[in-house]
């Protein structure tokens, strides 16, 4: 039989795909190659650099071999950043192309500075393979998506992609389209950024914000007596608050429960992801429903999930609370469950901050939050043991700040830095051009901009209060006006939020802490450096070092260094705290770690090669503000 010759389309639509599993694996490989340095499990300081360019060479002694980085850029905070080939050259002087993840880390395995856990290696590299293949998927995805937007926008005669949203939808509802949106790229330093090798690929895409999601949340029942409720002081009751702020969900509730001859009164309405209550909980919570203490029936709420994937906004044209849920699901190598300590813990640290902002009017100017109202808990009646709770549980997180009537444009960061269906730049291109121009003046004006709106009151909370806020690319909303000024921050995510007790004790605030056998604590009372380095991490770090690194990509800014704006906003912020801070060594000591010491960040690629052994290992990334004076 003959064989069929492909048509023009086929073969375009191979080379497209071909295309995308290329840039999956570059991606993948850049971000090992990143990961690697900054952790110092390669180390930096052997690299051999030629003199006129961005070429380097690693000798790996091991194995009698040296790696060639074709182009290899040195940026602050000891960032690689690879953007040619590598190569491979051994002892006869032969040389070969490394042409994915795998290839490389087999490469440089025995030159790791760390002994992998004896199947660390091989988990890496399972998950590295489905995070490529989910991002092929994903980028396939986005090129239809762009399209459908692209017709939108100029069928609305929009000025740009931020600005249809504006035109077409509520604001609650462009936000989270941004919010998943900026899903595509993942953390900056999770190697394994979109890994979920347990769900086949019409689960990843039917389930993830980064395809435009919508997913189905079943309202169960749990027994009043097997729950434990966590909620801040305005909240009367759970089924009072939920009755008012989900009125139609609560009705088929009741109703349901009636007809099946069950008093309201006697349970909780909870709700479960589609997936997790399918996949999970009719099998390892059969005991529990045979026993009447779970009915998994239920009326169901569309939602939309954010970013996290396991956080949902039910798609309403009236904003209702974010539903936070377990899933129990492998994503970047750990599985989403919610633990008692976010039950407990977010209500907690919402109140205190919002007793904060209520007395601190300048702060409250700078600074919102997503409170976090409510939350339950299967909890054991008899023994109180709340651990098999974290795969039945939810906290509701208020969606008022989204709702605005105030003109400003609530923008998750990482879809400032994700690209426009429009011409493929980051997002955050569109609100520096929003004032007339991108001169470098108005690059540096707008950073300048940026940079305070984050700093002032997240340095604020941490030296005034001891509160550390998560704020990274996830948890951090910039609220911007028409003329794209970044004017307010925006913080959500206060479950495993850090906390100084000293520091807000001394200003007569309290907040019970979480204690649980073999669950890390969040609280602390003596070492301050475990909250500092938490909001380095993750504040300076993973979002303001990004930022900056974009926008140095994509500007020429010959005159402008952006890591010294950093550094002259970060001396203001604590110039002005100063005179309210605890003490003049408290305040020297903590202005020496952000503006002088090395940074500490979360080792997360040696945490997996070593199976997780210890959650809090880090390493230390030279401080790009201390040579920029």
């Amino acid at each position: 039989m003959e064989e069929r010759m492909s048509s023009p389309a086929e073969a375009e639509a191979r080379a497209r795909e071909a295309q995308r599993w290329s840039a999956a694996a570059r991606n993948a490989l850049n971000r090992l190659i990143r990961c690697l340095f900054a952790e110092r499990l390669l180390n930096p300081d052997a690299l051999l650099w030629a003199r006129d360019g961005n070429q380097a060479w690693l000798p790996l002694w091991q194995s009698n071999r040296v790696l060639h980085f074709t182009d290899l850029r040195r940026r602050p905070a000891g960032t690689l950043r690879n953007r040619g080939s590598v190569e491979v050259l051994d002892e006869t002087s032969a040389r070969y192309r490394i042409d994915g993840p795998s290839d490389l880390m087999r490469q440089v395995a025995p030159a790791l500075a760390i002994a992998p856990a004896s199947d660390g290696l091989e988990h890496l590299l399972r998950d590295v393979e489905d995070s490529m293949r989910n991002d092929v998927l994903a980028r396939r995805h986005r090129e239809h998506w762009s399209a459908e937007l692209r017709g939108a926008i100029v069928e609305a005669e929009a000025r740009g992609f931020l600005a249809y949203l504006e035109k077409s939808q509520p604001p609650h509802l462009a936000a989270m389209t941004l919010d998943q949106w900026g899903a595509l790229e993942g953390h900056p330093f999770y190697p394994t950024w979109k890994a979920k090798p347990d769900l086949p690929p019409e689960d990843v895409t039917a389930l993830s914000p980064e395809f435009g999601a919508r997913v189905r949340v079943r309202i169960a029942a749990l027994r009043k007596e097997w729950s434990y409720v966590e909620k801040m002081p305005h909240v009367g009751g759970y089924s009072e608050w939920f009755s008012q702020k989900f009125p139609e969900l609560w009705r088929d509730w009741t109703e349901g429960l009636n007809k099946s001859g069950k008093s309201p009164e006697d349970w909780l309405p909870l709700p479960v992801h589609i997936w997790h209550l399918d996949n999970f909980l009719y099998r390892e919570f059969a005991s529990e429903i045979a026993a009447g203490v779970f009915d998994p029936d239920g009326p169901e709420v569309v939602t939309l999930p954010s970013m996290s994937f396991r956080t949902m906004l039910p798609d309403t044209r009236e904003p209702r609370p974010f539903i936070k849920l377990p899933v129990a699901i492998w994503m970047t190598s750990e599985q989403r469950t919610l633990q008692a300590k976010s039950i407990h813990m977010g209500p907690r640290l919402s109140t205190l901050i919002s007793d904060i902002l209520s007395k601190e009017r300048d702060l409250g100017d700078r600074l919102e939050i997503f409170t976090e109202e409510l939350g339950a808990i299967l909890h054991h009646p008899v023994t109180g043991d709340e651990h098999p709770g974290r795969f039945l549980s939810v906290v509701y997180r208020n969606s008022d700040a989204l709702a605005r009537n105030d003109g400003l444009l609530p923008v998750t960061v990482a879809a400032l830095l994700t690209a426009s269906p429009i011409d493929g730049r980051p997002l955050i291109c569109e609100l520096i051009a929003r004032n007339g121009n991108e001169s470098e003046a108005a690059v540096s004006a707008f950073f300048r901009a940026y940079a305070g709106t984050v700093i002032r009151p997240t340095l604020a909370m941490y030296l005034l209060y001891g509160i550390a806020f998560e704020a990274h690319q996830q948890n951090s909303t910039i609220l911007f006006d028409e003329t794209g000024r970044p004017l307010k921050l925006l913080i959500r995510d206060f479950g495993d939020g850090r906390s100084f007790a000293p520091l807000f004790r001394e200003r007569g605030h309290n907040l019970q802490p979480f204690t649980r056998a073999g669950i890390l604590p969040t609280t602390f009372d003596h070492d301050i450096g475990l909250v500092r380095s938490f909001l380095i991490n993750a504040c300076f770090v993973c979002h303001l070092h990004e930022v900056a690194l974009c926008l140095d990509e994509l500007y020429t800014l010959p005159g402008t260094n952006l890591w010294q704006i950093l550094r002259e906003e970060t001396e203001a912020a604590f110039d002005a705290l100063r005179p309210r801070v605890l003490s003049d060594a408290f305040w020297l000591e903590e202005r020496k770690a952000f503006l002088e010491k090395p940074w500490p960040s979360r080792s997360v690629l040696r945490m997996h090669l070593e199976r997780y052994r210890d959650y809090r290992l880090e390493h230390e990334l030279p401080n790009p503000l201390a040579g920029a004076q």
